[in-house]
């Protein structure tokens, strides 16, 4: 096959082309030859009575009895007063009654009229179970056999409002039990330009024509199941692979056609589903035939580019446009006039893209001659459909059969090209895969080499900047040390060294002992800032260390309160701890994660801050509540003092280091070097919480510290 593709020598391919021929040729003798002996009835009477038809089948060709403009019955016919003599026509059978000349005029395609047909049998068959095999017949019609009527396809009428069209094939039984068989038929038509029996009627034994209509129906069946399988398939390649608009081009036109083979020849569609609509069955028929055309040029063009010219491509877009218009909007009886011209263009297409492949293969082009030879069947089928549809050809419905072999044919040209990529990417993968082979392992040593180097450098680059960040911790701190002790500790030392300075001058002898006890308390004042500015320098700097647990904040007050009440009662104050409903049982504690020292740390600076500004007789009081701000929750701790209040002016500067307020008139000042409620910020601000003060300045002041809870229950159920 590579090689015919190839273009092998002219000789294996003249043989090829000569074959094709000869096997058309051979296929069309064989088809066209009667399988029968030839009978054709004279003047409504056909004499079988040397023939068995029960063993072989005769078709019911000749003269057969014909009343136009006339609905007769088997009776009506019988009865001469019902009928008019004189209006008894004879026309050959298969044949349209369009272009019939009667009565000085020729019939066009609409109407109706009665059939009649006798058939003398065998004294062999009379006795036989027959059957008759009905075509397609345009496009409605009643079937009388020794008066008995058994076939009706559509609804026969005098009018279009009273006929129903429908095309269908069918087979009939019967049993003659005498040596004649009267077979009387009513057609109508009113929505074809063709009417009556144009097709041939089959006769035979019941067994025998069983046996063939199964057979045809089963090989139409396959054709359309491949036809339709083969479309979807290359449909579906395509959404998988866009790139390539080949298998789209080919999916469309295989499956439009598959289509179409259910709406022709045994007319699968209406024997799956017999009430589907005429009108869109013949729609469809057409607008199939329009499209063909169009999407095989496509298809050629994806195949082999600029095998089609542009200018090719925009007329055939344009007419085939106006045909499918043309078939959606109006009527059978319109657009079947259009069935020559249809037919034209469709054979012109395939003649067109011939003379392209024919170039095409001049040029070498892989797969032209292949694809140039089976569009040659595909070519004569379709030609032979169109003569067959316009009686003018003896053989049937070609063209399923003629686009299978073409569909299978570009079927396989389309997997090899699809091998052919496939092939060539494996290759190129495969050399890609060695020539990775031989650098991997040129350059295994070295990017070993390379990995340990680097994964050294990154552990040390690890620890110098661990080192660094210590360092720079460690720098800071000491640069905010510095800088605390040198402003913070100027002034007791300045007021230290001035006692010193007077205890040796001797100023005020008599005040000695008050300069000791001054220069003692700013000693011890001066270790505690030192020991607090450090503290405070390590926590801005982040050196100091948290071991955070979950703690329940329930927990944790009790255990402060308990610890700190007989600090706060030593100085006089009443220390009150309130938690609401936070200790029914039914609850469940709230839950902090926290640094259980740093944080009594900080909340014992707010306590003593409350205690140093609260007279003796006051109340310092913990309260605990939970607030929800966007599905979050948080524990609510407030200190709360009766001593002198803060302004509110001073409220936003109290946690910056070393401020402190002294109220105005106030007899001693309080104690203190600013640092504790700046130590206090800080920690809990390491905790993820805040902290700020309500005070209008008069009536003591509220400390609220705010931090967010892990874990909270609800109540539990009763």
């Amino acid at each position: 096959m590579r090689g015919i593709l190839r273009f092998g020598s002219r000789k294996i391919l003249l043989y090829i082309a000569a074959a094709i021929v000869v096997g058309l040729v051979a296929c069309y003798v064989v088809i066209s030859a009667s399988d029968s002996p030839e009978f054709e009835s004279e003047q409504g009477i056909l004499d079988l009575t040397k023939v068995h038809v029960s063993e072989s089948p005769v078709k019911l060709k000749g003269e057969w009895e014909f009343y136009w403009d006339q609905l007769l019955s088997p009776e009506d016919i019988q009865n001469p007063l019902t009928r008019d003599v004189d209006q008894v026509h004879w026309i050959d059978i298969p044949n349209s009654w369009l272009g019939y000349p009667l009565e000085g005029h020729e019939l066009d395609g609409t109407g109706f009229a009665t059939y009649r047909l006798v058939i003398q049998l065998s004294e062999q068959d009379r006795n036989e179970r027959l059957a008759l095999r009905l075509p397609t017949i345009f496009h409605a019609y009643k079937l009388w056999v020794n008066g008995e009527p058994l076939a009706e396809v559509g609804s026969v009428g005098q009018d279009k409002s009273s006929v129903t069209p429908q095309l269908a094939t069918k087979l009939v039984f019967f049993q003659p039990e005498k040596d004649t068989v009267e077979l009387v038929m009513q057609v109508a038509n009113f929505h074809h330009k063709r009417g009556g029996i144009t097709k041939l009627i089959e006769l035979g034994g019941s067994d025998v024509l069983t046996v063939r209509t199964h057979l045809k129906i089963a090989g139409e069946m396959f054709v359309t199941a491949s036809l339709m399988v083969i479309g979807i398939y290359h449909l579906l390649l395509f959404i998988l692979r866009r790139k390539d608009r080949a298998p789209l081009y080919f999916g469309l036109f295989t499956l439009l056609f598959g289509i179409r083979s259910l709406l022709v020849g045994e007319h699968l569609l209406t024997q799956l589903w017999p009430a589907f609509p005429w009108e869109i069955q013949f729609k469809m028929e057409y607008l199939a035939l329009c499209c063909g055309g169009y999407v095989i040029t496509l298809y050629s063009n994806s195949i082999f580019p600029n095998s089609v010219s542009r200018w090719f491509r925009i007329g055939s877009r344009i007419v085939t446009g106006a045909l499918c218009l043309v078939v959606v909007v109006t009527p059978a009886l319109v657009y079947t006039q259009l069935l020559t011209v249809i037919g034209v263009i469709v054979v012109l297409h395939m003649v067109y893209l011939m003379v392209g492949l024919v170039q095409s293969a001049v040029q070498r082009l892989e797969g032209a001659l292949f694809f140039l030879l089976v569009s040659m069947v595909a070519l004569v089928t379709v030609i032979n459909d169109f003569l067959y549809f316009n009686e003018w050809s003896p053989i049937g419905n070609t063209s399923p059969l003629g686009l299978l072999v073409f569909t299978i044919a570009q079927m396989f040209l389309l997997s090899s090209r699809f091998t052919r990529s496939v092939s060539n990417e494996e290759r190129i993968t495969r050399e890609l895969q060695d020539a990775n082979h031989k650098l991997t392992e040129m350059n295994m040593n070295l990017e070993q080499t390379v990995q340990e180097r680097t994964h050294a450098l990154s552990v040390a680059h690890d620890h110098l900047r661990i080192s660094y960040d210590r360092l720079l911790h460690s720098e800071e701190g000491r640069k905010k040390l510095l800088s605390y002790i040198t402003h913070d500790l100027r002034l007791p030392l300045s007021s230290m060294l001035g006692y010193v300075e007077a205890v040796q001058d001797g100023v005020k002898p008599e005040r000695n002992e008050q300069y000791l006890k001054y220069i003692r308390d700013n000693t011890i004042r001066i270790n505690r800032m030192i020991e607090e500015l450090s503290y405070l320098s390590h926590l801005e700097t982040g050196q100091v260390s948290y071991q955070m647990e979950s703690v329940h904040v329930v927990h944790f007050l009790r255990q402060f309160y308990e610890q700190y009440e007989l600090v706060v009662r030593d100085a006089g104050l009443e220390f009150l701890l309130d938690i609401g409903d936070m200790e029914d049982p039914g609850i469940q504690s709230l839950v902090v994660r926290m640094d259980v020292q740093r944080l009594d740390q900080a909340l014992f600076n707010i306590v003593s801050n409350a205690m140093k500004f609260t007279s003796s007789g006051g109340v310092v009081r913990l309260t605990l509540a939970v607030n929800e701000v966007q599905d979050s929750r948080y524990a609510i701790i407030r200190v709360q003092d009766t001593g002198m209040g803060i302004p509110p002016e001073h409220l936003e500067q109290i946690f910056h280091r070393h401020y402190r307020y002294e109220r105005p008139g106030a007899e001693n000042s309080i104690e203190g070097n600013g640092l504790g409620l700046a130590i206090c910020r800080e920690i809990i601000q390491a905790h993820g919480g805040t902290v700020r003060a309500e005070s209008d300045g008069k009536t003591g002041a509220n400390f609220y510290i705010s931090i967010p809870c892990s874990g909270i229950a609800e109540r539990a159920s009763v």
